[in-house]
């Protein structure tokens, strides 16, 4: 078990297209992810899709930077893992299900091990603001870009 996982969702009033295309336009996620901070494209799929970037993540406790990965199953389903960086571990992903007349049900998935000191740090009111800052907001930032 991660030192920090949690899940939380939204219901958006987008069909599951809209809202895909916001969650797969993994550049973007800066412009309305707030503790996202700047992101490198390294590589793209087949699809011309970002499948491994660098971004660096404001923990509130520390500034990160990390190399991710990313798999997309559309329109439901975008994973994301850490392949490097300061943290020991990060998997997250965002799942989508159409959830009737025209609307979608977001949820967003993340365990988070931050490893070596950092982890040390982790008391359990900082885990419980950092799961805040990095999981609990997710779908109501994704809500407000996709019905924008």
């Amino acid at each position: 078990m991660a030192p920090l996982e949690g899940t939380a969702s939204a219901d958006v009033d987008r069909p599951i297209d809209a809202v895909w295309a916001v969650v797969q336009d993994v550049a973007a996620w800066p412009q309305w992810q707030r503790s996202l901070g700047a992101l490198r494209a390294l590589e793209h799929d087949r699809d011309g899709r970002l499948s491994v970037c660098e971004m660096t993540l404001d923990a509130g406790v520390a500034q990160l930077t990390m190399r991710l990965s990313c798999a997309y199953e559309p329109p439901a389903r975008l994973s994301f893992r850490r392949q490097s960086g300061d943290l020991a571990s990060l998997e997250g992903a965002w799942l989508l299900a159409d959830a009737g007349d025209g609307r979608t049900r977001a949820t967003y998935e993340l365990a988070v091990d931050p490893g070596g000191i950092l982890r040390f740090l982790l008391n359990e009111a900082r885990t419980r603001r950092l799961r805040e800052i990095l999981v609990d907001v997710r779908p109501g930032e994704l809500k407000a870009r996709a019905e924008g």
